[in-house]
């Protein structure tokens, strides 16, 4: 499965009026991530970046004048993601801003059944928070002392580390197979684990004490108590 995590820079807050400036991807294949990136600064026309964004993300109305309009990387961004889950930290904020891109251009949302939202995952996981990237980061042991500011490829690659954490560690993309019921070995990825049932079933670990004890609770128990229902223990 690829999922790409990704995040975004805008010139403000209004996604009807503001515009995207910077886009960061990370791909994951399998949970894994396979050294593919896409990043990318971009010139938001005539919109000026608000001075409290410019706090944030540090990115200035100079620094863009020579890059492209969001028409001129619209094929690259969307060549890259592909067939893709996109993931992202607040995910609302970012698709907002990137169908309101994508409507400009008139061309199709992207639907939320192909999104994952990294903040609802850990509020489910965490309800106690709090759960903003840096804070996950610092739960999860995640080195994050080099972000002064954010930036949308170096807040991916931090998520990419976060997000495996939230869906349960490394050891969830190991890939460990399963077998049937004939003990046979199936196969997922690299890994393979055959299982059956045992040549000899494993003796009684019950004493004889142990099970006249537990016969005679039974029996105080009365007919109809449900232990009766199962025969003598074994």
């Amino acid at each position: 499965m690829r999922e790409i995590i990704f995040d975004t820079e805008t010139t403000g807050l209004d996604n009807k009026l503001d515009r995207v400036i910077e886009i960061g991807g990370i791909e994951l294949d399998n949970h894994f991530p396979t050294g593919r990136s896409f990043h990318v600064y971009i010139n938001p026309g005539d919109r000026k970046v608000h001075p409290d964004a410019l706090a944030v993300h540090g990115i200035s109305d100079e620094s863009l004048k020579d890059k492209p309009n969001f028409a001129g990387i619209v094929d690259e961004l969307l060549a890259f993601f592909g067939d893709a889950r996109w993931v992202a930290h607040n995910a609302t904020f970012d698709m907002g801003f990137m169908n309101a891109e994508f409507a400009r251009l008139g061309l199709p949302a992207i639907t939320n059944d192909l999104v994952t939202d990294t903040l609802a995952l850990a509020r489910r996981k965490h309800p106690m928070g709090p759960n903003s990237l840096d804070a996950l980061c610092r739960r999860y042991g995640v080195d994050n002392s080099h972000r002064t500011k954010h930036g949308a490829l170096l807040d991916s690659e931090l998520l990419a580390e976060v997000y495996i954490e939230l869906i349960g560690g490394r050891q969830t993309a190991l890939g460990l197979s399963s077998s049937d019921s004939r003990g046979q070995a199936t196969e997922t990825d690299d890994v393979i684990v055959v299982a059956g049932q045992r040549p000899q079933p494993l003796g009684s670990r019950l004493s004889e004490q142990e099970r006249d004890a537990h016969a005679a609770l039974v029996a105080k128990m009365g007919e109809k108590a449900i232990w009766g229902k199962y025969g003598s223990a074994k």
